[in-house]
């Protein structure tokens, strides 16, 4: 009696199951479809964000995972035509990365998080690079070009530099990028464009712009400004003219606020917290050397920089203004820098006045993306609207990433360039621009084999 009472139960509740599962609607996926695309060959053009350039240097691996490789592998199962992606593979794991301070080493490893002993002789987990000797660096400086390569993106370069034969020359000459040097078809006479236009694509994915803000940025304003808007205009419209010339498609994307990367925002400028007594034994010695204007107070002050507006080219570094993640900390905790006896030099600042001309740069090029996104009838990625939304989170597969440095899921250890997880992010950004724009259901992806920060 038992028995037949359990199987009754039992009965009950799997024809149960079955009836909800009856009645719950399936999610069909469309199937894969190329729209009015054809995607027999695509390459990219751009700087470092679409190379894969992250940790500060480049390889094989993070080649694999740049976001016109993860473009492509997903743009493969929409059009059987696109096949392999090919690019000019760095082949080193540790990474063959471009120093921002030449004075240090021209070269770098990827940086890694490891202990590091600053010169307290506290030890803490953070990033560190190692520097790549000029003897070791011979392979990585020597041309490899080769005839399938599809990816055009050189980190560092600049909108113009794409137009530049010297832009190929051997490498540490000026104005030379040894990225492009690698790849160049005939170096010191081709170009990246001519390179890019003579690979015949059907389908490109452009993102300009990236290097001539962030070159400034980088450099605290110092040397050479920022291309004009109506120099860059003429630029972006001779790129996309001859890429599109045989017919070809592409998705181009524009420029975020240099405030949401780390790089620029995650040392406080009124990092310099001091005691009462060491705020009046400052302001002593400041008023002694006639530099009244400058006045520490008990808790967080404003360091010291460089401003030859300032009386004595000197003043405190104020609210909206900003330092890079290149400010050499040690010189900082234990030379005092910003503090007493040197000042942080303009490199590593973005004062008010180069704040606004990066905003006024920034949204002047973004407008003209966006236009010549039109007239070309282009597909258009708004990466400002999207690094905004990164400052308070994301949410994708039901993991909420935002900007914060390390822990956010999102930059690597650089600060300025995501990792592979963060790629595959706006490798999707592309996918939904691209669907919209040609009647494509290109699939997005989940990245699950895409690294973020490596812990030791």
């Amino acid at each position: 009696m038992m028995k037949a009472r359990l199987f009754s139960r039992i009965a009950f509740i799997s024809s149960l199951v079955l009836a909800v599962s009856a009645c719950t609607p399936k999610l069909d996926m469309p199937a894969p479809q190329s729209g009015s695309l054809d995607l027999r060959k695509t390459i990219a053009i751009g700087g470092g964000f679409l190379s894969g350039y992250q940790n500060g240097a480049l390889d094989e691996g993070s080649q694999h995972k740049s976001i016109p490789a993860l473009l492509a592998n997903q743009l493969a199962k929409a059009d059987g035509r696109a096949g392999r992606f090919i690019q000019n593979r760095i082949p080193y794991t540790d990474g063959f990365g471009w120093n921002l301070k030449p004075w240090e080493s021209y070269y770098v490893h990827a940086s890694k998080l490891r202990d590091r002993t600053d010169c307290e002789g506290t030890v803490s987990l953070g990033p560190v690079k190692d520097s790549f000797p000029i003897a070791f660096a011979a392979p990585f400086l020597a041309n490899a070009y080769d005839t399938e390569n599809q990816n055009f993106a050189i980190p560092y370069a600049r909108t113009v530099d794409l137009f530049l034969p010297a832009f190929g020359n051997a490498p540490l000459q000026n104005n030379t990028n040894p990225y492009y040097h690698r790849m160049a078809s005939a170096p010191g006479t081709s170009t990246v464009l001519g390179d890019a236009v003579n690979a015949n694509a059907s389908f490109f994915t452009a993102w300009l712009g990236m290097e001539d803000i962030f070159d400034y940025a980088r450099r605290g304003g110092e040397g050479a400004g920022i291309l004009s808007p109506s120099a860059f205009e003429i630029l972006v419209d001779s790129v996309f003219s001859q890429l599109t010339a045989n017919g070809a498609k592409g998705v181009v994307a524009n420029i975020p606020d240099f405030r949401v990367f780390p790089y620029y925002s995650l040392i406080p400028y009124n990092g310099a917290t001091l005691t009462a007594s060491k705020a009046d034994s400052l302001n002593d010695i400041y008023d002694v050397s006639n530099l009244s204007h400058i006045r520490f107070y008990e808790g967080a002050n404003g360091f010291v920089i460089n401003d030859v507006n300032a009386p004595q080219g000197v003043r405190q570094i104020r609210a909206g203004e900003y330092l890079t993640l290149g400010l050499p900390l040690d010189s900082v905790k234990c030379q005092f820098m910003g503090i007493l006896f040197s000042t942080i030099p303009d490199r590593y600042v973005i004062d008010s006045t180069e704040a606004a001309i990066l905003d006024q740069h920034i949204a002047a090029y973004n407008q003209i993306i966006a236009q010549k996104a039109s007239e070309y009838n282009l597909a258009f990625v708004d990466m400002h609207a999207y690094f905004a939304r990164l400052t308070s989170g994301v949410q994708w597969d039901g993991v909420t990433t935002n900007a914060v440095f390390v822990s956010g899921g999102f930059f690597s250890l650089d600060g300025y360039h995501p990792h592979q997880k963060g790629y595959a992010l706006l490798a999707n950004e592309f996918i939904f621009a691209i669907n919209a724009k040609y009647g494509a259901t290109i699939p997005t992806l989940n990245c699950i084999d895409c690294n973020g920060v490596l812990f030791p």
